[in-house]
């Protein structure tokens, strides 16, 4: 009886590390599901189904730390909150703490935007799994905890620099993928996505992500049956 209680137990408290593990969603960069190059730990995904055009992943919660610019382009944006995250990082927060990067960085880009009005652009830093229960609290008040919650996206991967222009012809490229599979997915922004630092010059990998609403959809070629054989 006391045997199988303690097992019981040991089975249970292993089931909690396993859990928590999984729903934290940031594993080693060495792992199947990792595009990250230049850092120890890479946001974790599972490949829910592929075409010839984009992949749909399912990604665990996950906790970063954002800060919000206002700019006319998104990489002038990118570039002054990247500024504020990377200081953060670096010591300015209670503890002054020195805080590995991660990868990979996301920008949330408004669909919306007018080219005589700045729009506001969100660059995220994953926090590593070491501070996504508690991590240190920023120094600067223009920055803040976005808990991103359990969500599937569709995904389209491109090379080069992540650039306002190339960003948004990927998004167009993507939408137009999306509409052909009668996919529903959120229309008010998408996610600029890059996995590389700016001194990386060769094999870069960048991403766009629209989060799926509902079962996310791929579409399946249809095979051309075959014509009977001439008799």
């Amino acid at each position: 009886m006391v045997r199988s209680l303690t097992m019981d137990f040991l089975v249970g408290l292993l089931m909690l590390v396993f859990l928590g593990s999984a729903e934290s969603g940031v594993g080693p960069s060495n792992s199947s599901s990792s595009f990250c190059t230049e850092s120890k730990e890479c946001l974790q995904f599972d490949l829910v189904c592929k075409t010839d055009e984009y992949e749909v992943r399912h990604y665990s919660p996950t906790r970063w730390v954002s800060t919000d610019a206002e700019a006319y382009f998104m990489g002038v944006g990118a570039a002054m909150a990247f500024r504020r995250l990377f200081q953060y990082i670096t010591g300015a927060n209670e503890g002054g703490v020195k805080i590995e990067m991660t990868a990979p960085v996301l920008v949330k880009i408004p669909e919306e935007t007018k080219m005589w009005e700045p729009a506001v652009y969100t660059l995220s830093f994953l926090l590593p799994s070491a501070y996504q229960d508690n991590p240190p609290a920023p120094t600067n008040d223009k920055l803040y905890f976005t808990d991103m919650p359990d969500i599937d996206v569709y995904v389209r991967s491109y090379g080069g620099w992540m650039l306002s222009v190339t960003s948004r012809l990927h998004a167009h490229l993507l939408t137009k993928e999306l509409q052909r599979a009668q996919a529903s997915y959120n229309h008010t922004y998408h996610y600029g996505v890059g996995y590389d630092s700016p001194l990386k010059l060769l094999n870069r990998h960048n991403e766009v992500w629209y989060v799926a609403e509902g079962d996310p959809e791929c579409l399946v070629p249809v095979e051309t049956p075959a014509e009977p054989p001439t008799p």
